[in-house]
């Protein structure tokens, strides 16, 4: 797998879709680790995946934004997982992005296709719109709805469901599975009080 995948990445997404799940997965809930936290890491991971060009530079405001619109993604597998989507803010987050966008229509003349990409004078949007592209190709292609978000409120890490049934629920069964269900298990054999 490509370096900026996280090490600890056990169900992929296929490429393309695996940059938007990676993307996602650059804050990890159970220990507190944001790799777009603080410019200089933000920009590390930004450029190792193609995401930021070498000269582009991040500001507060800048970062804030991809933050944002990263957990408005994270709401997006949610919703794929079967728990309520991104609130009004949140695709108020993505509908600014989308409404700015400036796109070109590019030829690959040795490939004859033809390839739509983001053409913004703001790196941050440029960025941006490729991982909305990424997830509108796979909204097309049928590969977007199996990439979730872990039912374990705790973990909410994103891992592409391979299941045939599609119905999977967390990242890991051996970790967040057996912890919701002994927590399940352990609220209904509590006494109850009164």
């Amino acid at each position: 797998m490509p370096p900026w995948v996280p090490e600890i990445e056990t169900k992929p997404a296929p490429t393309p879709l695996l940059l938007v799940q990676s993307f996602v997965n650059t804050y990890e809930a159970d220990t507190d680790i944001d790799l777009l936290a603080d410019p200089q890491t933000a920009r590390r991971w930004l450029r190792s995946c193609g995401l930021l060009d070498r000269s582009a530079e991040l500001a507060a405001p800048q970062l804030l934004q991809i933050r944002e619109v990263r957990e408005a993604i994270r709401a997006l597998l949610q919703a794929n997982a079967g728990r309520p989507g991104p609130t009004r803010a949140q695709q108020r987050v993505l509908a600014s992005v989308a409404d700015h966008a400036v796109m070109r229509l590019s030829i690959d003349r040795k490939a004859l296709r033809l390839d739509i990409t983001p053409a913004s004078a703001q790196p941050t949007d440029t960025m941006i719109m490729r991982l909305l592209l990424i997830i509108r190709d796979a909204q097309h292609d049928g590969t977007w709805p199996r990439l979730k978000a872990c039912s374990n409120t705790e973990c909410q890490w994103a891992y592409y469901d391979r299941s045939h049934a599609q119905k999977g629920k967390w990242c890991d069964m051996s970790t967040c599975g057996n912890r919701l269900k002994n927590r399940t298990l352990r609220a209904r054999h509590r006494p109850s009080a009164g």
